[in-house]
């Protein structure tokens, strides 16, 4: 009798054979563990469905076995597990063990693959549900049992698709996390007088209709400080072992539209001036909610800006746009009591945060940067200094 791979689980259809726990020759019992199989998403431990000797295993250790392959022949196999499904198969057993294996003991699972396949469609793990059949077989109405308590206590919610720019982003993150080694490093400022120039241009610009918000400054902040710390200014090139530093500095900044953070680049921030800078921010932030970016909107950035001021909040830590190795968080500005030359007085003040790839930059070296940053817009003069 041949015994062949049984369904390992939803979506699972190979693992690599871990471990034989029987050699031909051996007479096997009802239960018997056969071998362990580790796939993905657990390590499976095999259990006999029939007692039997072992004449031959088709499979070595190491080797990816599929299910419905044929493991091991056995000579004089008896069933012994008789119940039949429905429409006369048997019935399948498995014996599933998250791993690591040493942390829980397996239990057999037993029901009709239309069972299976039920609570498949229902999302419903076999192994939550308790069977009532012959030997703790799991019947359908086990299950519609289980879907009708858990209906009874779950709150009503919707579903919204997980793919598009969402699932992009997700994608993105995910790769962020797992390759740069972040470390967020938080300054306070006093931009009162950032705040009074950019009262003062904003009205002024107005009648060229064009916006000016904090953003343009700090851009321009963040362009003239990379001069004195141009590090920042890179990506890392894992494959080829390169650190990139680039000369121009082209920064995304992130915007929130309906569906998704997007980061449009605005390019040669360090040539542009103030007024030219806020042109560019307002006409990428229109495009972004109007779904019109190009794919040269969106690429080629070398640091990324973005503001959580505009919603609120103390400070973030924000999340790097891989391969860069830095961006830089603008928050929230706020009127608040601070001691000045031993006086309390009231001063617009914020925090700026900026997450770094310690494997490219060290500490020290992002707080230089993030203090010569601050240094400008707290003297917003010296920005104008540049184009």
């Amino acid at each position: 009798m041949d015994f062949k791979l049984p369904e390992l689980g939803e979506g699972v259809h190979e693992g690599e054979m871990v471990k034989w726990r029987v050699q031909p020759g051996d007479k096997v019992r009802f239960d018997q563990p056969l071998c362990e199989i580790m796939t993905d998403k657990a390590t499976i431990e095999i259990p006999s469905p029939l007692e039997g000797t072992v004449t031959a295993l088709q499979a070595r250790e190491g080797e990816i076995v599929h299910v419905g392959q044929v493991l091991i022949v056995f000579e004089g196999g008896q069933q012994t597990v008789s119940i039949q499904q429905e429409d006369k198969k048997p019935i399948e057993s498995i014996q599933v063990q998250k791993k690591p294996v040493i942390q829980q003991e397996g239990a057999i699972i037993l029901a009709a693959p239309s069972t299976r396949r039920f609570a498949r469609e229902q999302g419903v793990e076999l192994v939550s549900v308790v069977g009532s059949g012959p030997a703790g077989r799991v019947l359908r109405e086990d299950v519609e049992k289980m879907l009708q308590h858990h209906d009874a206590v779950e709150p009503a919610f919707t579903t919204v698709p997980f793919r598009g720019l969402r699932k992009k982003i997700a994608e993105k993150m995910r790769q962020s996390k797992d390759h740069a080694a972040h470390f967020t490093y938080v300054e306070e400022a006093d931009v009162s007088e950032l705040v009074r120039v950019r009262r003062e241009l904003k009205e002024a610009a107005l009648r060229d209709k064009v916006k000016v918000t904090f953003v343009p400054f700090v851009m321009k902040a963040m362009a003239q400080a990379l001069k004195r710390v141009p590090s920042l200014n890179g990506t890392l090139d894992e494959a080829r072992g390169e650190i990139k530093i680039y000369r121009d500095v082209h920064i995304g900044l992130s915007i929130q539209t309906e569906d998704g953070l997007v980061a449009p680049v605005i390019r040669d921030v360090q040539s542009k001036s103030i007024l030219t800078l806020a042109r560019e921010v307002d006409a990428l932030a229109q495009k972004a909610r109007q779904k019109k970016l190009t794919r040269e909107d969106v690429h080629g950035s070398t640091i990324t800006l973005t503001n959580i001021g505009s919603i609120g909040g103390l400070f973030a830590t924000p999340v790097i746009n891989y391969p860069e190795v830095a961006i830089v968080g603008l928050n929230k500005i706020a009127r608040r009591p601070v001691v000045v030359d031993e006086a309390i007085v009231i001063r617009d003040w914020t925090y700026f945060s900026i997450s770094l790839d310690h494997r490219v930059i060290d500490g020290a070296i992002g707080a230089e940067y993030l203090k010569e940053m601050i240094m400008l817009l707290e003297k917003p003069h010296l920005l104008l200094l540049g184009a």
